[in-house]
């Protein structure tokens, strides 16, 4: 027993989707980060150069690469996007209780709207909203400088590590079986989609694979049989 539990958790730290895997690369995600943003902003000491989003924004890229959410534009557009707009936030609206519930509100819009819905987001917002003192001395370039550089240096560790690890980043949906095998027609996995009415955190794409990969699996079992 106490065999098949060290195997268990071996086989979760070290699979192909494992923590190990996950862990190692959001150290190095955050590691690059941090250098590209001590490295260009030592000359401005100043400014902060590595912001605590970028910590949430690590695990879902390393950690959750195929979904959404983690994708390079939502984590570039979606934190930037965020950032500006609890910038402005903070200078439309005195009230310092206004301004960071105004910006959470405007960043889900903007995000949406800018198809780059990234929760790690909500934070960047807040930052904008209450502008630490490297906004007031330096204006928005404060925070949106150091900001973009440590999503580059996450963003490009993001590239070359998942991809490195047989999870390409930009996740693409894999190539699902010939419709031909199939019992149901995309038109019904967009009627569900539609009845539910939520968000999910996977893309019609992996679904559409997914349900026919399945269905070919039934298939080939029943044949066999």
């Amino acid at each position: 027993m106490p065999y098949r539990l060290l195997a268990k958790a071996a086989s979760r730290a070290t699979g192909r989707l494992g923590w190990l895997r996950a862990a190692t690369g959001a150290f190095l995600g955050i590691a690059v980060a941090a250098l590209a943003g001590r490295t260009l902003l030592l000359a401005l000491p100043d400014f902060p150069w590595l912001l605590a989003p970028l910590g949430a924004s690590a695990v879902l890229v390393f950690a959750v690469p195929a979904s959404p959410l983690a994708q390079p534009w939502p984590v570039i557009g979606g934190n930037l996007l965020s950032a500006a707009t609890g910038l402005a936030a903070h200078a439309l609206f005195a009230e310092p209780l206004v301004a960071p519930a105004m910006a959470i509100a405007g960043a889900i819009a903007v995000m949406s709207l800018a198809r780059c819905l990234h929760p790690p987001g909500g934070a960047c917002a807040l930052l904008g909203a209450m502008a630490g003192p490297a906004v007031a001395a330096h204006g928005w370039g404060g925070l949106l400088l150091p900001l973009a550089l440590n999503l580059a240096g996450l963003v490009l560790v993001g590239r070359v590590y998942n991809t490195a690890t047989r999870h390409p980043w930009p996740h693409h949906a894999p190539p699902p079986p010939p419709r031909s095998v199939t019992r149901y027609a995309p038109e019904d996995l967009d009627a569900v989609l539609e009845d539910w009415d939520e968000v999910l955190d996977v893309s019609r794409e992996d679904l559409d694979a997914l349900f026919r990969a399945v269905e070919l699996r039934v298939l080939q079992r029943n044949v066999s049989t």
